[in-house]
């Protein structure tokens, strides 16, 4: 089984620490996340390879994945768990401002995010948790309906996220991760050995 995972565009709070927060994409985020798609149904040669759409619940990623939705006729199913960490009092606000004001807080998460904290934030274990669940309900309906490939419209530390568990790193790595907004990545679900591989990004589409 395969889930690629498209990360949104440029939002309005674009350069905050989104989290949770609601916001909506700017056109220029919209662009993006339709010129990724594009260019790579562009290279596939099988069409659009995705039996079903799920998403994210904040706008920025479910209402792109309505859209596509609607026009290759996918079904789309909202997943509450897709969608990103959230942030306490840290929600909203940018690397600046949090640093000029909780400088020493700002590098224990940065360098142990598992052990540290933000004000009323959701824990990493808790996110783990979360998208661990995520998982597990797609896999268990991709099961059900003989689905091969999924596409999910989610957020950066959801990808981060899995990247880390791909590679089979420790979770106080997965800010070093990258997942640049507006780009695709491919992993493949091995059920029998409960295992996650990553494949491929758009940074490299030759490969997708």
């Amino acid at each position: 089984m395969e889930i690629d995972l498209l990360r949104h565009g440029e939002t309005t709070l674009s350069h905050t620490l989104r989290g949770s927060t609601d916001d909506a994409l700017t056109e220029q985020g919209q662009l993006q996340m339709q010129t990724t798609v594009q260019d790579f149904l562009d290279q596939s040669s099988h069409g659009v390879p995705w039996q079903a759409i799920y998403s994210s619940p904040l706008q920025r990623c479910q209402l792109f994945a309505e859209q596509l939705s609607a026009q290759y006729g996918k079904s789309l199913r909202i997943e509450p768990n897709l969608q990103e960490m959230h942030f306490g009092d840290w929600e909203a606000k940018s690397t600046q401002w949090i640093y000029e004001n909780f400088p020493n807080e700002l590098s224990l998460f940065w360098q142990s995010p598992t052990q540290y904290t933000p004000p009323n934030a959701e824990t990493m274990q808790q996110f783990y948790l979360r998208i661990c669940t995520a998982l597990k309900n797609i896999q268990h309906a991709m099961q059900q309906q003989h689905w091969q490939r999924v596409l999910l419209v989610t957020h950066g530390g959801v990808i981060k996220l899995l990247k880390c568990l791909a590679a089979q790193k420790n979770l106080d790595e997965i800010l070093t991760l990258s997942a640049e907004l507006g780009t695709l990545h491919r992993f493949e679900i091995d059920i029998e050995q409960n295992s996650i591989l990553y494949l491929s990004d758009t940074l490299n589409s030759k490969e997708l």
